[in-house]
């Protein structure tokens, strides 16, 4: 009879991913300010860390499927553009009771990484121009930090020009 797998603990699934996969990352823990009106701002601020190598995770919806779009939190998601990179026609921002249900995180703490379902991945061609970039590790006050390539490789995205300034 085989051995079941041993469950990692500890971290989130977005960290147990990298773990697994032999990704070299580092961690950031924050204290997180329920009151701070954009989360992606507070963990630049809170790392030291300009804004625009810090992404945000978003969920839309292109064409009725769910798709994760990973943009610099100094700007903003171009709608368009992510329906064009993903060959769709129509993009909205997806219900965040759906994004997260699909995701297993929690608005604010969803990350691109440990998805409870593998979604289609865009990841800002803006990512490619630093050395590493900090997304969500899958709650509030918690960031990794890696390479983008790496990023986009775990996940499958395809890079395009999704945000705006």
């Amino acid at each position: 009879m085989a051995k079941k797998p041993k469950k990692q603990s500890g971290g989130t699934p977005a960290t147990v991913a990298l773990t697994e996969a032999g990704t070299a990352f580092t961690v950031h823990a924050y204290h997180h300010d329920p009151a701070a009106p954009s989360y992606g701002e507070e963990a630049a601020e809170a790392m030291g860390v300009s804004p625009d190598r810090v992404f945000k995770t978003l969920v839309a919806e292109v064409d009725g499927e769910l798709t994760v779009a990973v943009v610099p939190v100094a700007g903003s998601l171009d709608l368009k553009a992510l329906a064009a990179a993903v060959g769709g026609k129509r993009a909205t921002m997806a219900d965040p009771t759906a994004a997260e249900r699909t995701t297993g995180y929690v608005r604010g703490g969803i990350s691109p990484l440990g998805q409870r379902r593998r979604l289609r991945t865009v990841l800002d061609a803006s990512a490619r121009s630093h050395a590493t970039i900090c997304v969500s590790a899958g709650r509030r006050g918690l960031e990794v930090e890696l390479a983008a390539e790496d990023l986009a490789g775990l996940t499958g995205a395809v890079f395009a020009e999704i945000g705006r300034p």
